[in-house]
């Protein structure tokens, strides 16, 4: 039998990816389409369905669709919208960073959600649908990957990943009963699969578009975090991945959920296992504050990884920090100052390991299993020297990552789906 092929598409915040998978991991061709060429407002869901079809038109064409078995798709967590019962969109979505300004339905989710659920904050999926529910006409407030794959095959459904800042109970599958209590209509949410469910076939008109066959299934997906995170080919527990941006971002697969709100930790439900993360204000912005990127690449060539300074810096902006200690007065420890601008940065670097390093023992002390290898991504990822820093703090073995896009890791889920 010809080897299936799975697609993922990509809802990021400026275009859409669209990303063919062979069943044994070979990318087999990609297309990409930009939000501002369908439209000038992002927050339209014709731009982003334009962006997508666009992409899944590039890519379907570029390949042999014969073979495609399924589509998954993801989407940027939080961005929402109210749509009426033939799935027509009555309104501009509200984007994840979009934040609600109305105190009163902030302090009706903080009186009645749990702490450990990720309902609270004034972007949260709830808090969109307290300020969408009354929208004229609607019938449900979906998620964007929501609406894009029902688009595709007809089931207006959700996903755990993507309702979890909606409030949805990963733990118990379900739609708490405190959700009610805050105001919320619970017949205006999504019905919530596992992500990588099964939800239906093409629409006969879709299959037609993209020419593909019209049993290709579309499956319930996840966010474009969750998405990344597979991507690296990260699979098992223990394995963790890394993110070198601005700040430094924890992430870590394990056989148990693990809940820290005070450390901004909450656990999505993934193929079968629960990944957690958490995020530290230290990161890259602050080596930004004192040295260029030209300045760190010639400096980091003439580091010595090997022979730690340990000076003890915990690198900040500014006092405070949430992940791996939450204390809001946390100290900025950057002294004393080596008189070498090499040594400098390298203490830095190696800070920021320390901290990357306890962020892991962290999650382990909460219930996570030790760390067992780490996959890098962002920029911080090309920095040789960085890297054997990191190689030598972690002590764990540190493999490349399988992909960076996304749109990989939702077609990992949607292979996933299917052989389940």
């Amino acid at each position: 039998m010809p080897a299936e092929v799975f697609i993922g598409l990509d809802i990021g915040t400026s275009g859409a990816r669209a990303l063919a998978m062979s069943d044994d991991g070979t990318p087999l061709g990609s297309a990409r389409s930009e939000m501002s060429d369908h439209g000038p407002d992002h927050r339209d869901p014709k731009v982003w369905l334009g962006a997508a079809r666009a992409a899944l038109t590039e890519l379907c064409a570029s390949m042999d669709r014969t073979r495609v078995r399924a589509i998954c798709v993801d989407g940027t967590s939080g961005t929402m919208l109210p749509i009426d019962a033939e799935g027509r969109p009555l309104a501009s979505g509200r984007m994840y960073n979009d934040p609600c300004e109305d105190p009163l339905l902030l302090e009706r989710i903080a009186a009645h959600a749990p702490t450990t659920s990720a309902a609270h904050g004034a972007t949260s999926g709830l808090a969109k649908v307290l300020m969408l529910q009354d929208t004229p006409g609607a019938t449900k407030i979906l998620h964007q990957a929501d609406w894009i794959a029902g688009h595709l095959c007809g089931v207006y459904a959700s996903d755990d990943n993507n309702a979890l800042k909606t409030g949805y109970d990963s733990i118990h599958a379900c739609w708490p009963d405190w959700i009610v209590e805050t105001g919320a209509r619970i017949d205006m949410l999504p019905e919530v699969h596992r992500p990588g469910t099964p939800l239906g076939p093409l629409r006969d008109n879709v299959s037609v578009e993209f020419d593909l066959p019209m049993d290709t299934q579309v499956l319930s997906g996840t966010t474009d975090g969750c998405a990344a995170f597979l991507a690296t080919g990260a699979a098992l527990p223990g394995d963790g991945v890394t993110s070198l941006g601005t700040t430094l971002v924890l992430k870590l697969l394990s056989d148990t959920p693990i809940f820290a709100p005070e450390s901004g930790i909450y656990s999505h439900h993934i193929m079968g296992l629960w990944l957690a993360g958490g995020a530290s204000n230290t990161g890259g912005g602050v080596l930004l504050e004192h040295f260029s990127n030209a300045e760190i690449e010639r400096l980091s060539a003439h580091m010595t990884p090997n022979a730690p300074l340990h000076l003890g810096y915990y690198p900040l902006h500014q006092p405070g920090e949430r992940f791996p200690i939450a204390d809001p007065h946390l100290p900025v420890r950057m002294t004393p100052r080596p008189t070498q601008d090499v040594d400098f940065l390298q203490a830095m670097l190696e800070g920021i390991a320390d901290v990357e390093a306890l962020g892991y023992r962290k999650l382990h002390d909460l219930g996570g299993p030790p760390l067992r290898s780490v996959r890098t991504v962002g920029g911080g990822a090309k920095n040789a020297a960085w890297t054997r820093i990191r190689e030598r703090v972690l002590a764990v073995p540190m493999p490349a990552s399988q992909n960076g896009e996304a749109a990989y890791g939702a077609a990992v889920l949607a292979r996933f789906g299917m052989h389940q």
